[in-house]
């Protein structure tokens, strides 16, 4: 608890007000009857782990950013995390500098105004109520291919480098080196187009992808 003492000491002297759970449980109980600008999740929680309590969350249909705090810094445990439901994740040790400029991020991209729905084509996307259907057909999504298919709709026809959705999905968590947005396109890919007979999420060689427009 030392740590999250001196981060709600920290946080507070920026002007945030900030509650603290000791355990798993509290964590899961403070994130779905209170909704906040930003969730800081420690992965080594008493009873009951951050990636649990992340997952739980989302479940709970709480979609406030979560950056993920670990001593871990494997490749497996990021996407762990971030496959949990996560928007960030950080390495301890950490500078309380870098916690903070990514905290505003994330506070700043949550409290941005979403339209109701995107539409490309016969794909539809409801950041409201987080539901994505192609021909009617309901298909369910994990919070992050959620995330990246928002971004692909958001810039139909229009090519994204690796790095900008590394940038804009993922808040920095990776290096250039990961091949997490890979990973992540071709499982959207099993999901929105393989079934359907498409191949609307195109690779560009070397540089990233595209979602084709309409038509």
């Amino acid at each position: 608890m030392r740590m999250a003492s001196l981060l709600k000491r920290g946080f507070e002297e920026e002007g945030y007000a900030v509650d603290v759970a000791g355990t798993g449980p509290e964590a899961v109980w403070l994130g779905t009857e209170y909704e906040y600008a930003a969730i800081i999740l420690d992965v080594l929680l008493p009873e009951l782990d951050g990636f649990s309590v992340c997952r739980k969350l989302r479940e709970a249909n709480r979609w406030s950013p979560v950056i993920m705090l670990s001593a871990l810094d494997a490749v497996e445990e990021r996407v762990r995390g971030l496959d949990a439901g996560a928007d960030d994740y950080l390495t301890k040790p950490f500078s309380f500098a870098e916690l903070s400029a990514r905290l505003r991020a994330l506070v700043r991209r949550g409290a941005g105004k979403r339209p109701p729905t995107l539409v490309v084509g016969d794909l539809v996307l409801d950041p409201a109520d987080r539901s994505v259907r192609r021909s009617e057909v309901e298909i369910a999504l994990s919070p992050k291919e959620f995330s990246l298919l928002e971004l692909f709709m958001r810039h139909p026809g229009e090519l994204l480098t690796r790095a900008r959705i590394l940038e804009q999905v993922w808040d920095f968590a990776f290096d250039g080196t990961s091949n997490v947005v890979d990973q992540y396109v071709a499982y959207l890919r099993r999901k929105i187009d393989y079934p359907f007979g498409r191949s609307d999420l195109e690779t560009v060689r070397g540089v990233g992808y595209r979602l084709r427009r309409a038509g």
